[in-house]
């Protein structure tokens, strides 16, 4: 884990895509997007369908290691509205041990705005506490510096000649994005105008590795007028080691 300060607040990065709050012991994660597969097998588009025991999986360690009393899980916990019903049996009964071991935390996202806590846990539209808030879908100009989801940032890095996509937290003077969770989740490019609109000033994106943290500024000061174009994940140049 590497440190992160955030709005006066110490964070741990605990790589790829979560965070720690020591002093809450506490673990933020986004998107988890669970049943994402079973979703698109019912569109005829057949994925191996083990990426909600994947996501568990890799959640289960983190708690293992970190030992927390609370879990904050910042909306799209499941792909579809139907998925916290499709949840098959093994992810389910691994869902309901981790929700049972500690306070587990449900916001509500745009994917599943109708969760219910059906494997444990408390359900919250957004939720408030020592300055902070906490939501699924960052806000402009928030009236207290914010922690959310939504977008999966990621960036391209160029390292020992080869060029690598990875997840990535964007970090402005009130909001935190956090990188996607999930096992079959995507990304949008960290410099995407929809993120610099809603950061409205300087920001960074920044990679959490084992024993470091990597931090590339975004440039969005610098710009006029945001392009309404996808454009390409940015690429960075130069980084000496990103395993």
């Amino acid at each position: 884990m590497v440190p992160l300060s955030f709005a006066g607040h110490d964070f741990e990065i605990i790589a790829p895509a979560a965070l720690f709050w020591p002093a809450r012991k506490a673990i933020f994660v986004a998107d988890l997007h669970l049943e994402k597969a079973s979703f698109y097998a019912r569109q005829g588009q057949m994925l191996p369908p083990y990426d909600s025991r994947a996501t568990l999986d890799e959640l289960a360690e983190i708690v293992a290691h970190t030992k927390p009393e609370t879990v904050f899980c910042l909306g799209d916990n499941y792909h579809d509205t139907q998925g916290e019903k499709r949840l098959e049996n093994e992810a389910a009964n691994q869902l309901l041990c981790l929700t049972k071991a500690v306070d587990w935390v449900w916001i509500t996202g745009n994917h599943d705005p109708d969760v219910t806590g059906q494997w444990g846990g408390r359900i919250v539209s957004e939720w408030s506490g020592d300055g902070l808030a906490l939501r699924h879908e960052a806000t402009k100009n928030p009236v207290l510096p914010e922690l959310s989801g939504h977008y999966h940032p990621k960036i391209r890095v160029k390292t020992r000649g080869r060029y690598l996509s990875r997840r990535c937290f964007v970090a402005g003077s009130k909001n935190l994005i956090l990188p996607a969770f999930g096992a079959l989740t995507g990304g949008m490019a960290a410099n995407d105008p929809a993120i610099e609109e809603i950061i409205g000033g300087p920001a960074n994106a920044v990679i959490g590795l084992s024993n470091k943290m990597l931090r590339f500024p975004l440039g969005f000061a610098e710009r006029d007028k945001p392009s309404r174009q996808q454009p390409e994940l940015p690429l960075f140049e130069g980084i000496a080691d990103t395993q």
